[in-house]
């Protein structure tokens, strides 16, 4: 039994059971040559190969999505290549008519007749947007998850897509990089699971079905380890730490059925990710037998000239195509190249077919050869975006995001009679930065403002304020002192604070995760007129939190919200639902710990008790974190149990029992999330203090108990050794069940 093999049959017991549409990955590795694709090969011209080997930008795309390219096709430009088969398709057009024109043109006049795909960012819904990707991973619930992302493949679907660029899967420990909003946050066992579900309800059940969306997990591979947390930078990371945290989600989206990945815009040790052998041969195609297809990013393959790594456009293309990178995106290279390439017998005419040869069997897989026009009906946009049900679930996802960081003396919920409430900050009244990054094809004037929310859920003669205070990045002459009136005249303040959209999301990289000047300075104005106060924080990553937005009573941590942000808010704040959300990145005590995460390995020297003298920790603060991953607060009191094993030692072909008892000692309904940690005390290479291994959700009426029972294979303790395979050694462990990786009652026992 090899390691790889070991870890997959434990992942896939876990918590992901194959979908129909996941045993595409094994068809595919086991399919036979396709006459039909195999006789258009025998035709086509060098040309014509290189084309279905390069996506461009939509005409119809709005030049904010993207940088400007060296060549985009004018609307007149790209209906005549289509019509010559000079393209394999185009992305971010959400116009199905002009898609289907393009189709038209592909299907009826070009010599071949082979359809065109049209691809898109859906990154967290279209007209009806969800929460960012790291809200949603906050709910601590892949489920929630594959429903969010089926409802965003039912709108882009009837918006004319096949494809969407997304989840991105990449694990990110530095809060410094603005793209940890867009993916599952710090935590390889839960990335995994959380790209698994994404995967699946981009998908449905059925590739070829018109509400189906090809999933493309990002980036390959590493990305989220950029130096410094700077944007584009390069990855230094050891072989060990790639494969035990940044592939595993990799390798979960294409068990559950992924067909596609996008490789990234970092290097790693040197060598960018387009054009790494290392990454898209040896480990996806070679040791994962990976049948499908390899995107760069946005004009990657260009960028190996300024990386260094290519001397020329030539250079470039040569590179990347022989490393493995199949498709060009945004980019006419591989048009201008590759022919010449194989005319002058640097690249084997057989390499540039299987990689056609895999876009060619990737629009089979979908229907496009049978039902070219699938997806492309312009009559049903309308019908599909913002459905009542789709806005329900929006709601719903929105208020499971929401995490209860702190709630002294029971601030939370407020009241919604015999109180006055004064709701201050700049985003109370806002509906612009209800979004966040990456919401294209949003509809900010629809969305449900905070102010909204909360005039929905009270009564009309409910006495509330709503004052702005300052901008979300500059003072507003005379806010601050109208803030501080509104809040001496209320019985309890509300301080909405955080960042806007923009300083989250691709190119928004920070040197400091704090909350802005003005908005600190309004916080502490606000503090200091006694009232009790409450924080609602907006944010696409974990903040460092100072002074008042710290030390308030009652702090929430909300994300981005999307379309249905006041209401979801609402139901939280008013106490309608019980907070269920969870840290899925951990909130240092100070930005210079970055990067900051719960599963780091253990130094020789850690901070024990009051000892602090030549140990792990910095002058200023100790390591440790402000909020713990995992953590999030209910409305009532829990009290967890003795950690307890059904026996001391785990055999080799059995399965261990590990279980606790949750007592509701309050007086509200509660909805914790039970967490299971272990660590492993003695490795050939040293292990993370902790790391998860299972969640629960548990619903705990006032009073009530209830107990919680994990379990764990030997599969479940395997580790990245040495040699680079994945396998459990003998020794012995510790273990806890805990609500966040900093608590919990501990346990021992061995492997044998």
């Amino acid at each position: 039994m090899n390691g790889r093999a070991f870890s997959r049959r434990a992942f896939l017991a876990g918590s992901v059971a194959l979908a129909p549409v996941a045993r595409a990955l094994a068809q595919a590795r086991a399919q036979a040559p396709d006459p039909h694709i195999e006789d258009l090969l025998r035709q086509m011209t060098l040309e014509e190969k290189a084309a279905q080997l390069t996506i461009f930008r939509s005409p119809t795309a709005s030049a904010a999505i993207n940088p400007q390219g060296p060549h985009e096709p004018t609307r007149e430009e790209a209906l005549a290549d289509a019509g010559r088969g000079m393209a394999a398709g185009y992305f971010n057009g959400f116009d199905p008519a002009f898609n289907r024109a393009l189709q038209q043109r592909a299907v009826e006049d070009s010599r071949l007749r082979i359809p065109l795909i049209f691809a898109g960012d859906v990154i967290h819904g279209l007209k009806t947007t969800f929460p960012i990707p790291l809200a949603e991973a906050a709910s601590f619930d892949p489920e929630l998850c594959r429903r969010t992302a089926r409802a965003s493949a039912e709108e882009a679907s009837a918006l004319g897509l096949h494809w969407t660029f997304a989840p991105m899967v990449d694990i990110a420990r530095d809060e410094r990089w603005g793209r940890v909003m867009e993916g599952a946050g710090e935590d390889p066992w839960l990335g995994a699971r959380i790209a698994a579900a994404r995967v699946r309800g981009f998908q449905g059940d059925d590739l070829r079905a018109e509400n189906s969306l090809l999933a493309c997990p990002k980036h390959f591979a590493g990305y989220g380890g950029v130096e410094g947390g700077m944007e584009y930078n390069s990855v230094e990371i050891s072989e060990t730490a790639l494969r035990q945290v940044h592939l595993p989600p990799f390798e979960a989206a294409f068990a559950a059925g992924a067909l596609t990945t996008m490789t990234g815009f970092n290097d790693v040790a040197g060598v960018p990710s387009t054009a790494d052998r290392h990454l898209l041969t040896e480990i996806l195609r070679e040791e994962w037998r990976f049948p499908g297809l390899v995107v760069s990013d946005f004009q990657s393959v260009r960028e190996l000239i300024p990386h260094g790594f290519a001397a020329d456009e030539e250079d470039a293309v040569l590179k990347a195509f022989t490393a493995g990178c199949d498709v060009a995106l945004s980019d006419d290279i591989y048009v201008r190249h590759l022919p010449a390439l194989v005319r002058d017998g640097r690249l084997a005419e057989a390499a540039l077919d299987q990689s056609v040869r895999r876009m060619l069997r990737l629009k089979k897989a979908i229907g496009l050869f049978e039902n070219p026009y699938r997806s492309l009906d312009p009559g049903r946009a309308a019908k599909a975006a913002r459905r009542p049900e789709a806005l329900a679930l929006a709601r719903e996802t929105a208020r499971k995001s929401i995490v209860l960081l702190k709630n002294e003396n029971n601030l939370l919920p407020l009241p919604k009679t015999g109180k006055s409430l004064a709701f201050i900050g700049p985003f109370v009244s806002d509906k612009d930065q209800t979004l966040g990054n990456w919401s294209l094809n949003g509809m900010p004037e629809l969305a449900v403002s905070l102010e909204e929310g909360v005039r929905a859920a009270l009564s009309s003669d409910a006495r509330c304020t709503f004052t702005p205070g300052c901008a979300a990045e500059s003072e507003i002459p005379g806010g601050i002192e109208a803030a501080v009136q509104a809040a001496r005249e209320a019985d309890i303040a509300v301080l909405y604070l955080g960042e806007t959209g923009k300083m989250s999301g691709e190119s928004a990289a920070t040197t400091s995760i704090v909350i802005p000047h003005c908005q600190q300075a309004l916080a502490e104005a606000v503090a200091a007129t006694g009232r009790p106060l409450v924080v609602i924080l907006k944010h696409g990553r974990a903040l460092a939190l100072q002074g008042a937005a710290r030390d308030a009573p009652a702090v929430l941590c909300s994300w981005f919200l999307g379309s249905e942000s006041g209401r979801a808010l609402a139901d939280i704040v008013f106490g309608d639902f019980a907070p269920q959300g969870r840290l899925p990145v951990s909130f240092p005590r100070a930005p210079g710990q970055e990067p900051f995460y719960y599963d780091h390995r253990p130094t020789g020297r850690p901070q024990i008790g009051d000892v602090t003298d030549f140990t792990a920790r910095y002058r200023e603060v100790a390591n440790e974190p402000l909020f713990a991953f995992g953590h999030g607060l209910t409305f009532s009191v829990l009290d967890y149990g003795e950690t307890k094993l059904s026996a001391p030692r785990l055999s080799r072909d059995g399965a261990l029992k590990i279980s606790a008892r949750i007592v509701n000692r309050g007086g509200r309904a509660a909805h914790e999330v039970a967490q299971l940690y272990i660590h492993r005390r003695v490795a050939a290479i040293t292990q993370p203090v902790r790391q998860l291994k299972g969640v629960q959700h548990v619903a705990l009426a006032p009073g009530e108990t209830k107990e919680v029972v994990f379990e764990l294979r030997p599969s479940d303790l395997a580790y990245v050794q040495p040699d680079l395979s994945m396998r459990a050694d003998a020794g012995l462990f510790d273990i806890w069940i805990a609500p966040s990786a900093v608590g919990g009652q501990k346990a021992s026992f061995s492997l044998d």
